[in-house]
């Protein structure tokens, strides 16, 4: 039988590359000419007019007559259908945000860096901005806004949008995040924990999709989970559920942000896997931990094959409570991938009690690190899609 996956280097291959490549570069930019897609892409010009073409009768793009330098110019955008949304992901050290249409196509996406103790005034300001500038790329504004999804690095209690548990996210406490930004911007705004939205994406369109029940893994500056059941996010009575990240390890273990001690966090997270290497001034970032792990070096191996080992204690204990299906695996610590996969499958075999069907597999997350700024847009378009049922329903 004749495979329907196009073999790597054939012009199919080439020519969907071809594709992703004008996509990326209309997302980054928000629009442009064939011309400037033709040096963005590093492309022909006769490539693109054909692809151009090609997406354009499909519906995908949209395309102009414009003028450059007293030229004429065909101008190129994603094309938007039934109005648009922005999603938001804080995390600890990155802010990511997209706008999408309400069939999930993303038309412009950008990421800045964060400070790692940054605030709720000062970066909402900054995502403002940054939403009006993507906007007016893909000449929009807001008042074409429906919705906004925002993903935040700690637990959410839906009942009053303020963050759950004291400690864990500095500078945001206290604060009705979706009320504070939909005042900047005149736009409904929806928050939830990064975790239980990077689970959504994943169980929606990624490597939990086929999984009746499924707990992502996010495993970065912090580590928690998202519980994905029947395809509905569970978030406990005040947003709280499946913090594994403040599971006790170690009684005796160091003092946690959230204020107990022996946390899987003051094991795993970020801080402590580079607190390990604080002598070593070319392991400054998590990436840099992964790329000497990725070259061999042993003491990186180790570190994060302990870390793998560590969290396959707290899944055990998630696997005994909530009987998921499968695992999936995300956040920056999921690119190490069997290097962290494999202890973790050991700890959780040897600790998880064992079903008819054995124990859950454990995956790595398929989105990467835009499950979560694809959950925030996600929250967004469901959130938009109720307003709607309640507007009929009123009527």
């Amino acid at each position: 039988m004749q495979s329907r996956n196009p073999t790597p280097g054939s012009q199919t291959s080439l020519r969907e590359a071809n594709r992703a490549r004008i996509l990326d570069s209309l997302k980054r930019h928000g629009h442009l000419t064939q011309v400037e897609l033709a040096g963005a892409t590093g492309l022909s010009p006769a490539t693109v007019s054909n692809i151009v073409k090609e997406l354009a009768a499909s519906g995908v793009l949209n395309t102009t007559i414009t003028s450059r330098s007293g030229r004429r110019a065909i101008e190129v955008t994603l094309a938007r259908k039934l109005g648009l949304v922005a999603g938001l992901h804080f995390s600890a050290r990155h802010l990511r945000v997209a706008i999408a249409d309400i069939s999930r196509t993303v038309v412009a996406e950008h990421h800045v860096p964060l400070a790692l103790d940054h605030r709720h005034d000062r970066e909402l300001d900054r995502a403002t901005l940054l939403l009006s500038d993507m906007l007016e790329s893909v000449d929009a504004t807001f008042s074409e806004l429906l919705a906004v999804g925002i993903a935040l690095p700690a637990p959410v209690d839906l009942r009053t949008g303020m963050i759950a548990t004291p400690g864990l996210l500095r500078g945001w406490q206290g604060v009705d995040v979706a009320e504070v930004m939909s005042n900047r911007i005149g736009v409904p705004v929806f928050v939830d924990n990064e975790a239980n939205l990077g689970g959504l994406a994943e169980a929606s369109f990624g490597a939990g999709r086929n999984a009746r029940g499924a707990a992502y893994l996010r495993i970065g500056h912090g580590v928690s989970a998202g519980l994905i059941i029947n395809g509905a996010i569970y978030r406990g009575v005040s947003g709280k559920a499946g913090q594994i990240g403040h599971v006790t390890i170690d009684e005796n273990g160091a003092i946690c942000r959230c204020g107990s001690r022996g946390c899987l966090d003051t094991l795993v997270g970020a801080s402590a896997l580079l607190e390990l290497f604080r002598d070593d001034p070319g392991v400054q970032r998590i990436r840099d931990l992964l790329l000497r792990a990725e070259v061999g070096d042993p003491s990186a191996s180790r570190v994060i094959a302990d870390a793998g080992r560590h969290i396959g204690i707290a899944a055990a204990s998630l696997c005994n409570l909530i009987d998921p299906e499968l695992f999936v695996v995300g956040g920056e610590l999921a690119q190490a991938g069997e290097i962290l996969l494999a202890p973790m499958r050991h700890a959780l075999d040897r600790s998880a009690l064992a079903g008819s069907d054995g124990i859950p597999d454990i995956v790595q997350g398929e989105l990467g690190d835009r499950a979560e700024l694809l959950g925030s847009l996600a929250l967004a378009i469901e959130n938009v899609a109720i307003e709607a049922e309640l507007r009929t329903f009123v009527r």
